[in-house]
């Protein structure tokens, strides 16, 4: 059985081979090069989340779809216990758990993020996407890097920034660091 993210690759090319539209369109309506955008498909290149909300937004689609192939069905309110939203096995060192995957037409998209230690001289890994995010640090202290500028956040510290500026970050002090985002 394929990876997750060869399934999520496998969604998307099948929905753009439905709605009848090139590779190279949607690479456009997503402001991606046509060769980036490429190796997202072909399940070859991790897909940054960011992506993947452009994408779900280009077919109109929520973004539940695309992580698990399913539909979220709830209109009233969906309840995640501690630990039980659905995991997005990202690129490392990042774990993303979508807190809302099982309601329908939402106006925002939260994740529980997970970033776990690494060593001090990686760099860190940009990425950028439409909109607007906050993120909460809940345990651990994180650099964010927002445009070129290096933030450190510590538990209790939050952040509210255009999600369009490359950003990215990574747990500082040893430890993981675990934060609170929401995707506007």
């Amino acid at each position: 059985m394929p990876g997750q993210v060869e399934q999520i690759a496998e969604r998307i090319r099948e929905l753009r081979e439905i709605a009848g539209i090139s590779l190279e369109s949607l690479a456009k309506g997503i402001r991606l090069s046509a060769d980036t955008y490429r190796g997202y498909e072909s399940g070859e290149v991790d897909i940054p989340i960011g992506v993947l909300y452009e994408v779900a937004g280009f077919f109109k689609i929520e973004l539940t779809e695309l992580l698990t192939g399913e539909a979220p069905r709830l209109h009233k309110y969906c309840l995640v216990r501690r630990d039980r939203g659905v995991e997005v096995e990202r690129r490392s060192p990042y774990r993303y758990q979508s807190l809302a995957y099982n309601f329908i037409h939402k106006k925002a998209e939260p994740f529980m993020v997970t970033v776990e230690p690494g060593p001090a001289d990686r760099e860190v890994s940009l990425n950028s996407h439409p909109g607007q995010e906050f993120n909460y640090v809940l345990e651990g202290k994180l650099m964010l890097v927002i445009d070129g500028t290096e933030l450190v956040l510590e538990e209790g510290d939050s952040v509210f920034f255009d999600s369009g500026a490359g950003h990215g970050m990574k747990a500082l002090g040893g430890g993981r660091a675990r934060f609170l985002a929401i995707i506007l």
